[in-house]
């Protein structure tokens, strides 16, 4: 899978962008998705995020992550063949900094549940009952998991 971050921030480590490749290519292929697969990352600003949000969800408030997926069947990105754009992610670097400390973990797991999650939402996985949150958050604390970035 390719994977294009854009840190607008200038805030993210080396060893971040390369926890975010990783993380996500392991996601992909438990989700059985081609190698083939693009997608963007954007690290940006409590202000950039809200403006976005404002723009495309009407809420004029900052949020940490955003998804953008790109208007082709799932069923596509699992085929082997073409390249294909699965989707933009937006992710606020203060978010993910403040709910780290919120919730007493790591930085760098926070980081990587907001990657996921906005993934997640890129492959069609929504919250918007009990029974369809409950399926995207056990997705991702198992995928956590295997990288030893649980919730503590």
């Amino acid at each position: 899978m390719q994977i294009d971050i854009t840190d607008k921030t200038n805030q993210l480590k080396d060893e971040h962008y390369t926890l975010i490749d990783r993380v996500l290519d392991f996601t992909a292929q438990k989700e059985g998705l081609s190698s083939l697969v693009e997608l963007s990352i954007s690290i940006v600003t409590n202000e950039e995020i809200q403006e976005l949000n404002k723009l495309y969800r009407q809420k004029n408030e900052p949020t940490d992550v955003l998804s953008f997926e790109m208007d082709h069947p799932i069923e596509d990105l699992m085929e082997e063949g073409i390249p294909l754009m699965m989707g933009d992610i937006v992710i606020s670097i203060s978010k993910a900094k403040e709910q780290a400390e919120r919730y007493n973990h790591s930085f760098e797991r926070e980081l990587s549940f907001l990657a996921v999650h906005g993934f997640f939402h890129l492959m069609g996985y929504t919250h918007d009952n009990k029974e369809e949150e409950r399926i995207m958050f056990e997705k991702q604390e198992a995928i956590l998991k295997e990288f030893n970035l649980e919730r503590e």
